[in-house]
């Protein structure tokens, strides 16, 4: 049984990983009001499989927490940090990716009478959007350094994870440090896919753990 279970949920990881790339190669970049209203159909769709990916993540992140499980339990530590994480994600997609299209596109015959109070709404919108953004960023930082270190000390899985892990958390301070803005597309694309690059290898050796 306890098999079949880490099988079950090394897949949910690599399912997940694999619709957070699929999201963000789809992922448009923002614009004007006139181009969201345009593009709301492929903004909706992307943001619909990112908040599908979090609960097959999540399930695959309860795996891996008990795969790690170690005498401190920091592996439950690192799994309530990116439950957090992925809560503010689902919120961040919902605010950005489906309400704000859904209730742009209800003013899209009367634009022109209602462009700034729908610009004020938008940026508003935008600014809800990157503290929940930061929170997700450092929640995974942070749950991927707890379990990289108990990757370090129980040795049940190989070590490179680990590094890489430790990699990917060292990139991110010394982006934010030299002001490498996370927030934006570009930014949120390179974090995202290294994150993606994590939980698809984990998830591989997680399936593979019981041969």
């Amino acid at each position: 049984m306890e098999n079949h279970f880490y099988k079950s949920t090394g897949i949910s990881l690599i399912s997940g990983a694999i619709l957070i790339i699929i999201t963000m190669v789809i992922h448009p970049s923002g614009g004007s009001i006139e181009y969201i209203i345009k593009i709301s159909k492929t903004i909706t769709i992307a943001h619909s499989l990112a908040i599908l990916s979090l609960p097959i993540i999540l399930f695959g992140f309860y795996g891996l927490t008990k795969k790690l499980l170690d005498n401190w339990k920091l592996s439950v530590l690192a799994f309530i940090i990116i439950s957090f994480g992925l809560i503010a994600a689902m919120f961040a997609a919902i605010f950005n990716g489906l309400t704000l299209p859904y209730f742009l596109n209800q003013y899209s015959e009367r634009l022109e009478e209602n462009i700034e109070i729908l610009k004020l709404i938008a940026n508003y919108s935008f600014a809800i959007n990157i503290p929940l953004d930061y929170i997700f960023i450092i929640a995974c930082c942070i749950a991927i350094f707890i379990y990289s270190i108990v990757i370090f000390l129980e040795n049940k899985f190989p070590k490179w994870i680990g590094y890489l892990g430790i990699f990917i958390v060292l990139f991110s301070i010394i982006g934010g440090l030299t002001g490498f803005i996370f927030t934006s597309l570009t930014g949120f694309r390179v974090f995202t896919f290294s994150i993606a690059a994590w939980i698809l290898s984990s998830g591989t050796l997680l399936y593979k753990s019981n041969k």
